[in-house]
């Protein structure tokens, strides 16, 4: 059975850092796309970033946050710098391999890890 497991989240104070990891047991993640993203409280949940051989990240968090890739380990993993409170959220990774329509379309997902900054 495939799963994705997300580790590395907890409570942290306003500009530290945190890393987050996604370890995949069953697929190959090198064959994969990989997502990552995050549900504040009571809102929805937004794309973060993804990596299929280059990273990237949504404009609003470029310069704080990076996507990379440990095929050895099988890992992807999200570097978060800076943190600040409304980074507050469950973070999900999420792997897949189509793109339709210039989507990405994600067959597995984890069940994310929670990561908390306080002022």
């Amino acid at each position: 059975q495939v799963q994705l497991v997300e580790s590395g989240g907890g409570l942290v104070q306003a500009g530290d850092s945190r890393r987050l990891s996604c370890t995949a047991s069953e697929i190959m993640l090198e064959n994969y796309f990989v997502g990552w993203f995050r549900q504040p409280p009571g809102k929805e949940r937004e794309f973060v970033g993804r990596i299929l051989r280059v990273g990237i990240v949504t404009d609003s968090l470029k310069g704080r946050f990076t996507v990379s890739r440990d095929d050895a380990k099988n890992q992807v993993y999200l570097q978060m710098n800076n943190l600040q409170p409304e980074d507050t959220a469950i973070y999900s990774c999420a792997a897949g391999r189509r793109v339709r329509a210039g989507v990405h379309e994600y067959d597995y997902w984890g069940q994310g890890t929670q990561v908390t900054v306080s002022s």
